[in-house]
């Protein structure tokens, strides 16, 4: 029976959005270390203050093992041979001559003994800790010290009831785990068997899932549902409970959106409606302890939100003595971005865009003021309420609804989740402010590579795309990229994306699709929905397969079209009954949907397998091998402004005889 290994890292707390990823990466390589000792991963859980993680069934030892050791060729001179020998301990006559794909060497099997658990851990842990890749990094305890996400104050390691005999700057591993930071011991000895319990008599809810189920169960009834807020929330406590508190109901004459953002962002404050729906006086705070019996939490947390709601209402009341329209002039003082000038120049290239695009003069107007919000002191605080302040005091200055809701909306969609804005209007500003982010960007080389993105452009063109694929718009890839190359491309990888992992479309007919046209969208989604449909029948793949086929002979023939097929060339009844087939389904489908031609198309399996297991393409006479590759691009053709199937992979392959 193997041994079970428990590692435990106690730091400060470590921000909550950077704790899963950095407990994933400590048990992959945990687990990668360890492999050669078997076991596996039994607990991988972590809470603001410890990483945790537990495998199981571990070897005492590795296997031993036989290592070859090369050493100079054959060849080589007496005196190389016999230091390579004497190097490894050896005679000559214990070398080995092995045949290699550089020629003959003498080499030498060296038996490698295993190492037992405990030293191959304490040898390798440290530098795995510290491997951990956090998004940002401290020198701890200060200059000359180590790098990590937070100082690291206890490191439990137990190999069954021995402890793993390592140290990180100072601070050596030991039977030793640390409780809730005011409600449990500071220091207590565990074993591996009773650690989760011991963590629990010191306030500790090790579990991540219990946590996050300990947070549900007491939110009150009329809660909105918030999963970013809730996850955030346990990866900020040990011990949550959660705890009502109320504010005046005169703040709720301040927009929705606004009172929301505060409680939500600022505070971590989950907000709640009533039987109606309406947003109520009250909130939900999670605290990291075990109760309030005298309400002192929970005033605490009433008087911080009253006086961030007094900040918005001053902020409200005093944006709305200077309109929206009278701020336009307000960003020339505004920087978008230092070689693409100010919010001003960026409004008005927006605005240009929104009416070379047929913009009505609703959206118009919403471009005109869409970014005038940044000057507001509502937006210098929360800035979370970009745009939406927008749209909030655009409706309360009688700019009109549809002007109001373009603007509110004009950052969407922020994120794959999230909507598209909700009118034609919010979709043509939307598109026209990220295509200038875009547009500009790429003009002064800011063009995204690997993880580095630091104006969101991938976010921005995924906009796009979804705008451009669900959204009212009749708008092409290759406009909105503007002749700039490098911006298409990108554009046609997004779709990519979009189209597979958001759509859930198959690679390779993803691929067939866009090789035969990707800038309309619309269109793209029409003919991927066809492709997707008719692959499931029993002849579209094998036919694809002879596309495929088609495409390399055509290709290997370097024929790309030019004549018209000549009935008297035939010489093969599979040449006629191929023609005559394609005619009769290439008649049928004309002016036909995309779904009608593929099923069309399908049915030419039988005449096109026929043709190539009679028919010899590259014929001796030129005439005769000119016309049956002028077929043959014919009936490629026919269907190419469809998918390129040649892209579409079998399930199974068949063969076809030449």
């Amino acid at each position: 029976m193997g041994r079970d290994l428990l590692l435990e890292i106690g730091v400060e707390e470590i921000p909550d959005w950077m704790i899963p990823d950095g407990l994933q990466h400590l048990t992959t390589k945990l687990a990668e270390l360890t492999a050669p000792l078997g076991g596996e991963v039994a607990l991988s859980e972590a809470t603001p203050r410890r990483l945790a993680v537990k495998l199981t069934g571990l070897k005492e030892r590795e296997e031993d093992r036989e290592e070859v050791v090369s050493g100079p060729p054959k060849q080589a001179n007496p005196q190389a041979i016999e230091g390579f020998a004497r190097k490894n301990g050896v005679s000559v006559d214990q070398l080995q001559l092995t045949e290699t794909a550089k020629g003959v060497y003498y080499t030498f099997v060296r038996k490698v003994e295993g190492k037992a658990a405990i030293d191959l851990l304490a040898a390798a842990l440290p530098g795995l800790i510290l491997g951990i890749p956090w998004p940002k990094t401290m020198l701890w305890p200060g200059k000359g010290g180590v790098r990590f996400i937070r100082p690291i104050r206890w490191i439990l390691c137990l190999l069954g009831e021995k402890v793993v005999p390592f140290a990180i700057n100072g601070i050596e591993a030991g039977t030793m785990s640390g409780g809730h930071r005011q409600l449990g011991a500071s220091r207590f000895a565990v074993t591996i068997e009773n650690y989760e319990e011991k963590l629990r008599e010191n306030f500790v809810i090790l579990r991540g899932a219990e946590r996050r189920a300990r947070i549900e169960a007491a939110l009150p009834a009329g809660v909105k549902k918030d999963a970013a807020l809730l996850e955030t929330l346990t990866y900020i406590t040990e011990y949550p409970t959660p705890i009502t508190g109320e504010f005046a109901e005169d703040y709720l004459n301040l927009p929705e959106e606004v009172l929301v953002t505060v409680m939500r962002f600022h505070q971590k404050y989950f907000s709640v409606t009533d039987a109606s729906g309406k947003l109520a006086a009250k909130f939900v705070a999670v605290m990291n302890t075990a109760a309030d019996p005298e309400g002192l939490v929970r005033h605490g947390n009433e008087r911080v939100l009253r006086a961030r709601f007094n900040d918005a209402r001053f902020f409200y009341n005093v944006d709305q003595q200077k309109k929206l329209a009278e701020r336009v002039e307000d960003l020339k003082s505004v920087t978008f971005q230092a070689q693409l000038g100010s919010y001003l120049a960026k409004t008005e290239r927006v605005v240009e865009l929104v009416r070379d695009w047929g913009g009505d003069e609703a959206a118009l107007r919403a471009a005109e003021l869409a970014k005038t919000d940044l000057t507001c002191e509502m937006v210098k605080e929360f800035t979370e309420l970009q745009g939406i302040v927008g749209g909030l005091y655009a409706r309360a200055q009688g700019e009109g609804e549809e002007v109001a809701s373009a603007i509110y909306d004009q950052y969407k969609p922020a994120s794959m989740e999230d909507s598209i804005p909700r009118t034609a209007a919010g979709q043509l500003l939307s598109l026209a402010d990220k295509v200038d982010t875009l547009r500009g960007c790429f003009g002064i080389g800011l063009i995204p590579t690997g993880s580095k993105d630091p104006f969101a452009l991938r976010r921005a063109a995924q906009g796009v795309i979804r705008i451009l694929a669900e959204g009212e718009l009749d708008l092409k890839l290759d406009t909105l990229a503007g002749g700039v190359e490098k911006l298409g491309d990108f554009l046609i990888e997004r779709a990519k994306y979009y189209l597979t992992e958001i759509r859930g479309y198959a690679f390779d007919e993803v691929m067939a699709v866009l090789a035969a046209g990707a800038s309309d969208l619309k269109d793209v989604l029409g003919r991927l929905e066809a492709v997707k449909v008719v692959r499931a029948t029993e002849n579209f793949e094998p036919l694809a397969a002879s596309f495929k086929r088609m495409k390399n002979i055509l290709d290997q023939a370097q024929f790309s079209g030019g004549g018209t097929v000549q009935e008297s060339l035939f010489e093969d009844p599979a040449e006629r009954a191929l023609w005559a087939a394609f005619q009769e389904v290439a008649g049928r489908v004309r002016g036909a949907g995309y779904g009608e031609a593929l099923a069309a198309m399908a049915t030419l399996r039988p005449a096109v397998d026929l043709f190539f297991e009679k028919v010899l393409v590259n014929a001796r006479d030129p005439a005769v091998r000119a016309n049956r590759l002028t077929l043959l691009f014919s009936l490629k053709t026919e269907f190419s402004g469809i998918a390129e199937f040649s892209e579409i992979v079998p399930k199974t392959q068949e063969t076809h005889a030449s």
